[in-house]
């Protein structure tokens, strides 16, 4: 249970996901759904590039919108079938589209890292190269504050293909890197700091979001880990 403002005692099995996902997020082996005993069938997010009819788009925003409500609503535990009544779609237009819960997590993962690709692309902007990584970093935990399928997905609490990420999460790498890059060179940042680092990070609040929510304490930890990284 979580109690706002209350410090909740996290489940040592929690943590386990927790570093397993931060590794996994940083390189490591992504997990195959297809050697899971709780699933056996492998599926992924649909990757057709090709445009949606205007009928097709309005139908996956929809699908997409309810989806986050829910899983804010209800965690883990909301059902394709209750997303497919609130989005007002037939449940079988939601399986064509998302064969899996898994699939549907994972396309609201890669929206939201085409989204923090665009924010630290604005970042780069900002005149400060150290203000421009700590506007960066607050700007992303804002975007997720109260995306609980983004949260649960960084903590690998329910599980999901990363597949068809792996292109958005390179683009978002290569911005986050120039960043960090530019506010070594002014002296401003860490020699040590590095990109893989970056993920490891947005992880951590991302939990604090989870666990603490309710309160601003990611707001805190982010400030303290903003701190320790100046040069």
């Amino acid at each position: 249970m979580r109690l706002s403002g209350t410090v909740v005692p996290v489940p040592i099995e929690t943590l386990r996901n927790l570093d397993s996902a931060c590794q996994r997020i940083n390189g490591g082996r992504i997990p195959d759904i297809a050697d899971s005993e709780r699933s056996p069938l492998r599926t992924s997010v649909t990757t057709d590039i090709r445009p949606l009819r205007a009928d097709a788009r309005r139908n996956l925003e929809r699908i997409l919108a309810s989806a986050r409500a829910l899983f804010a609503e209800r965690g883990p535990g909301a059902q394709m079938e209750d997303i497919a009544a609130h989005a007002g779609v037939g449940i079988g237009t939601l399986y064509r589209r998302f064969p899996t819960k898994e699939a549907l997590v994972t396309e609201l993962v890669r929206e939201r890292f085409q989204e923090f690709a665009g924010i630290a692309a604005e970042c780069e902007d900002i005149e400060g190269p150290y203000d421009a990584l700590a506007t960066m970093m607050r700007r992303h935990g804002e975007a997720v504050e109260h995306d609980i399928a983004f949260q649960l997905a960084m903590m690998q609490l329910n599980e999901f293909e990363w597949q068809g990420i792996e292109d958005d999460k390179a683009a978002l790498n290569a911005v986050v890197s120039r960043i960090i890059e530019r506010a070594q060179a002014a002296g401003e940042v860490r020699d040590d700091l590095k990109v893989e680092d970056y993920g490891m990070v947005m992880c951590g609040i991302t939990a604090t979001m989870h666990f603490m929510s309710g309160t601003h304490e990611w707001r805190r930890h982010l400030d303290l880990i903003l701190a320790g990284l100046r040069a």
